[in-house]
């Protein structure tokens, strides 16, 4: 693990993760809560993010000859992490800087109308992003929108992949998921 990924996972323990008996959004129950916003939110952790992030994502752009446009992912969760990601990109390749958007839950209900918001357009190619993955559910609730905008999903970019069947949901669709801890690299189980 470089330097960069042990310190992110070493905040993301410190900041976002809890133990104990928690209700996730999906209803079930579980012994582990992960709020990654504490840390995508916190100035070092967005940064880390953002440099492991674009690290993935031009990995993956690289082995796969993708062209990739933008980035973002359901509001409120994956939009620090987009932006920092998108950030990393323009500072290291500025010529080929992922733009970022966010994806409201649900669509204006004034002015256009729109659930996309900010550098997003038809035709784009995207990396979708979410903090946690458990189901998949809010992933794929992203994915719906954008391909209703007319955006062609290349991969999904996830902070922490919790392992219990939203990686294999998401890859269900054709869409692959790069995760960059799981429950059991982040918990050393």
């Amino acid at each position: 693990m470089s330097n960069t990924a042990a310190s992110l996972k070493d905040l993301l323990l410190k900041k976002s993760v809890r133990t104990g008996t928690f209700t996730l959004a999906s209803g079930a129950q579980s012994d582990l809560y992960i709020d990654c916003r504490m840390t995508a939110l916190d100035p070092f952790g967005a940064a880390l993010i953002g440099e492991l992030g674009w690290e993935a994502v031009r990995k993956r752009i690289g082995e796969e000859g993708l062209s990739v446009d933008a980035i973002g992912g359901m509001t409120l969760g994956a939009d620090p992490i987009s932006l920092a990601v998108g950030m990393a990109s323009a500072r290291q390749n500025p010529d080929e800087a992922l733009q970022v958007f966010t994806v409201r839950k649900e669509p204006k209900g004034h002015g256009r109308g729109k659930q996309i918001e900010g550098n997003f357009a038809e035709g784009n190619t995207i990396v979708v992003v979410d903090d946690v993955i458990t189901t998949g559910g809010s992933t794929l609730k992203a994915i719906d929108a954008i391909e209703r905008e007319g955006g062609k999903v290349a991969f999904a970019l996830v902070l922490v992949d919790r392992e219990e069947g939203g990686r294999q949901a998401i890859e269900a669709r054709g869409i692959p998921v790069v995760s960059l801890f799981s429950r059991s690299t982040l918990l050393d189980e």
